[in-house]
């Protein structure tokens, strides 16, 4: 909207104005046909308003100059059609990275695929062109956190895959579960990078603990030097979060039992082996 009353106060453009109009028309109406419905004026509205707020994401993650000429003059050289193209396709990237660092097989459904993508799709660029949009700040912070679940997710791999017993190769995955139980597992001081636990595991470390009350920050540097560089800062947030926590408890007094049902409770998630009741 913005690039449109720039594109008002110039003359001689009414060749290119008519040519932006017939394509916000066009993609207006393939947004209805495919999103909304195409046979009511609801429908259409509402594609109007995915279309603007589409193109808007398009124009704002080009890296161009903020001013308003600057979003015209992109927007005239590339053509509507494109730039929603690019703002799509945008949407489709930020779909197919993870929203939650708990991964079933329901992620690999087309349906399920689809329906994420069309709810981000309205979210992100249903845009009024009459009240403020944020639609580029919405884009923005959700791509930083789901970058960061995909780093979780890269990191929970990877110690299942060095898991000291054997690598793990369930196809679902709790992520945030797996680094809490190796960060937890890490104080022991052996190195032993520990992806799954069971509640025999529990009451093993918690007893070797006490016999030997490691230093907890020396243990995790072992542990360190044995997970790849990128998944330290990862690993060295969960210690900080863990620390005051459920290391405290086990370092000190609390009663092995009540441990163990925490554990399992609060940081096992579905990462957990349950032996006997």
């Amino acid at each position: 909207m913005q690039a449109l009353s720039a594109l008002a106060l110039r003359t001689n453009q009414v060749e290119q104005a008519t040519e932006l109009f017939d394509e916000l028309c066009g993609i207006t109406l393939l947004v209805a046909k495919k999103f909304t419905n195409e046979r009511t004026a609801d429908g259409m509205q509402e594609a109007f308003f995915l279309t603007v707020g589409c193109i808007s994401l398009g124009i704002s993650q080009a890296k161009i100059a903020p001013s308003d000429e600057a979003k015209l003059d992109f927007l005239l050289l590339h053509g509507a059609e494109q730039i929603f193209q690019q703002g799509f396709r945008h949407i489709k990237e930020l779909s197919a990275l993870p929203y939650a660092t708990f991964i079933t097989d329901f992620e690999n459904d087309a349906f399920i695929q689809q329906r994420n993508l069309k709810t981000l799709f309205v979210e992100i660029c249903r845009a009024d062109p009459a009240a403020n949009w944020t639609g580029d700040n919405v884009f923005n912070n959700e791509l930083l956190d789901r970058q960061h679940n995909q780093n979780i997710i890269k990191c929970a791999l990877w110690l299942r895959k060095h898991n000291a017993e054997s690598i793990i190769k369930d196809s679902e995955l709790d992520a945030s579960a797996v680094i809490s139980i190796a960060v937890i597992f890490g104080i022991a001081g052996d190195a032993r990078i520990v992806a799954r636990l069971g509640q025999k595991d529990v009451e093993s470390l918690v007893k070797r603990v006490r016999e030997l009350q490691p230093d907890v920050t020396a243990s995790w540097g072992k542990l360190l030097q044995k997970i790849p560089v990128e998944f330290h800062e990862i690993l060295r947030e969960r210690m900080a979060q863990l620390q005051p926590t459920i290391i405290k408890k086990i370092i000190g007094k609390t009663r092995v039992k009540t441990i163990v049902t925490e554990m399992q409770d609060f940081y096992a998630g579905n990462e957990q082996d349950i032996e006997y009741p």
